[in-house]
């Protein structure tokens, strides 16, 4: 007969054996480093992402520690070798990791302000140019971001040979990688080219909208840009959230209070969690490594054009 007691033997005895399971992995990760790709400079990484690592370290009980990778590559890199146990990934880094063998799992991807998981690649100018479409702009000079960049780089090709210009080397004059997000909308605002790629949400959720509350970005006498300085002459379909991802070995046990430390964010550490967007998310979806297998065509479809242009 099963009775009170065995049952409570049998309770304790889960308990005592997931403790020893959250010992173990522990032992063997004193430490994880979780790297952020480069949207900004680095003080402004370090300032919107040290919070919530500490939430992390608090909550998994071992310590977190954060890395701010040089580029793309080198989150793709770090999570190949090892040395990266967690990463924030852009749509089409994480699918260029998959393509090259890096054994990753997606477990999550960001909720924007109105629920949606998306957003767009847009084509930003400045608003007193004369530029009105990209037809406007062959032999000016283009801004991306990184070539791992998925609103930056991979989408705007993708959208360029739709519009007939399958390869931008040829058709601008100058086609710029300037590293980051901010420093694409920097070479904008500063006219070191006149169109750039980048990401957006909303007029309030976007690269642009984050420079322009910080105070980053002025005019020739010193004043302030605002945001009717820049227009959108082209954006994309839309493009799902880039997810976070862990290293496929780590121990079960590990990657479900990765997974629940981020699902929890917003309510055991609301400050930590807004600070990652300035209050621009609502929290973090569950994903899957499936759910960017369209982003794997997508870069498979732009390596086939880098190899016909070359």
């Amino acid at each position: 007969m099963i009775n009170r007691r065995i049952v409570l033997a049998g309770v304790a005895a889960l308990a005592f054996a997931g403790s020893a399971s959250a010992e173990d992995w522990k032992a063997k990760y004193p430490e994880l480093t979780f790297a952020v790709i480069p949207a900004e400079n680095a003080s402004g990484v370090t300032e919107r992402w040290t919070p919530f690592v500490n939430y992390l370290s608090k909550e998994l009980g071992t310590k977190v520690t954060l890395r701010i990778a040089n580029d793309y590559a080198a989150v793709i890199e770090g999570q190949r070798a090892g040395n990266i146990h967690i990463a924030s990934y852009g749509s089409a880094s994480f699918a260029r990791a998959r393509l090259t063998g890096v054994k990753i799992d997606a477990f999550a991807n960001d909720i924007n302000a109105d629920g949606s998981t998306g957003y767009y690649s847009v084509f930003f100018v400045k608003a007193n140019s004369p530029y009105k479409k990209v037809d406007d702009l062959k032999g000016k000079n283009l801004g991306l971001v990184d070539p791992n960049s998925t609103s930056g780089n991979n989408v705007p090709r993708f959208e360029l040979n739709k519009m007939g210009v399958t390869d931008a080397e040829t058709y601008f004059s100058k086609v710029v990688f300037a590293g980051s997000h901010e420093n694409a909308i920097l070479a904008l605002a500063q006219g070191t080219v006149d169109v750039a790629a980048n990401q957006w949400t909303s007029d309030n959720d976007s690269t642009l909208a984050q420079m322009l509350t910080k105070g980053m970005l002025k005019n020739a006498d010193g004043s302030p840009m605002k945001k009717d300085d820049f227009r959108i002459i082209h954006k994309s379909a839309p493009i799902i959230n880039g997810p976070y991802a862990y290293n496929s070995d780590l121990p079960a046990e590990l990657k479900t209070a990765i997974a629940k430390a981020f699902f929890d964010a917003p309510t055991k550490d609301k400050a930590a969690f807004d600070r990652l967007s300035d209050g621009q998310k609502k929290g973090f979806h569950p994903a899957t490594t499936k759910d960017w297998d369209g982003t794997i065509d997508l870069i498979k479809f732009v390596d086939s054009l880098r190899k016909k242009a070359s």
